[in-house]
């Protein structure tokens, strides 16, 4: 049987790179290289308990410089939910802003897999509303809201780096966010997702803005960074992670031929690839913003401080953009788009995109 190198439904605006995810982007060459050089090796232990799994554990354990515990999961919802069970009792509560992936695109997986636990949004104020970010006071007035057996107990602050809005922490806010948990007995989880975006904008070394800065547990994304699909959950407190294994095999989550999920991650840390595809996706951000920042009509809702661009723009720009074929995210009340830049995105493919905005807007 012939196989075709694309589908015989693809036209030009499918082979076109988009602006809708990072998810869009396929494998970057260094992961598929050790995803085919894990195939090419013959068999190998079932479950994680392969050359592979460990190899790829020990790397990560020095890229943060910490002896920690690493789980590999198939995707984002999996690891934050599992992660946040593994702090919660189903009587606790977690502490999230308002666009916290955990509260409004996880489909209730955190309080699934929790039993019950309850998501406890918190208001830091317009300001840090505007940076999708918690603040140490939000997160006070949370805990110190109620006391009673009533009402669900404050166990963890959960942040996300880079946020929702596509902003980033720095090394001191984690650490005033953390230090202020720590002072309530709460425990810190970190939703990575696209934690590179926010290390390579911070320039940083991994630890310092995790288990030095107080975090217990990262949900560490590689899979908008180039990867096929799998992310890690890391323990920089081992305690935490006791029976952990169990979650992930209950919920799913445990891949038989582990080692195609953990050996692509090696193309990523080898040479810090992962840091160099989040600088990449980061740069094309900041080209797309400047060049729509020189459109009349163009209204930025947020800083670009990673790989995402918020704007606002007319409805009938939206709809013959998207008529044309160009895929965004529109989901920001008011006319609000997310323009998302990839580990390969070109300087073409945003600069077409670019003009393609201001011809849209110069017809509206």
């Amino acid at each position: 049987m012939q196989l075709e190198d694309t589908p015989p439904q693809a036209t030009d605006h499918a082979r076109r790179q988009h602006f809708a995810s990072d998810n869009y982007a396929g494998m970057c060459p260094e992961a598929a290289h050790w995803f085919n050089a894990a195939n090419g090796s013959g068999h190998a232990p079932a479950y994680g308990d392969d050359a592979w799994t460990t190899r790829v554990s020990d790397r990560l354990r020095e890229t943060f410089d910490k002896d920690c515990d690493i789980y590999f999961v198939f995707n984002g919802t999996a690891a934050n939910s599992l992660a946040l069970a593994s702090l919660c009792q189903s009587y606790h509560s977690v502490i999230c802003t308002p666009v916290a992936h955990i509260e409004t695109d996880e489909c209730g997986g955190p309080e699934f897999f929790s039993n019950g636990s309850k998501l406890l949004v918190a208001d830091a104020g317009p300001d840090a509303a505007a940076l999708g970010k918690l603040t140490p006071a939000a997160v006070e007035t949370m805990v110190l809201k109620r006391n009673d057996l009533h009402y669900p107990k404050p166990k963890v602050v959960s942040i996300t780096q880079s946020t929702e809005l596509g902003t980033v922490y720095s090394v001191e806010e984690v650490k005033a966010i953390t230090a202020m948990a720590k002072q309530h007995q709460l425990k810190v989880h970190m939703d990575g997702a696209r934690f590179a975006n926010a290390v390579a904008t911070l320039g940083c070394h991994p630890a310092d803005v995790t288990w030095r800065a107080g975090v217990d547990v990262l949900c560490f994304g590689g899979t908008k960074n180039g990867l096929p699909v799998g992310e890690a959950v890391v323990f920089f407190d081992r305690t935490l992670s006791e029976d952990f294994s169990y979650r992930v095999k209950q919920a799913g989550q445990l891949a038989s031929k582990m080692r195609f999920i953990s050996a692509p991650w090696l193309g990523m840390l080898e040479s810090n690839l992962w840091l160099s595809n989040a600088r990449h996706a980061n740069a094309m951000a900041q080209r797309l913003r400047e060049q729509l920042a020189l459109i009349p009509g163009i209204k930025f809702l947020a800083p670009t401080q990673a790989n995402a661009v918020f704007a606002q723009l007319p409805k009938p720009a939206i709809d013959r953009l998207q008529g044309d074929g160009w895929r965004f995210y529109e989901f920001i009340a008011g006319g609000g788009c997310r323009f998302m830049c990839a580990w390969d995105t070109t300087e073409a493919s945003v600069d077409a995109f670019a003009a393609a905005v201001a011809q849209a807007l110069k017809a509206d």
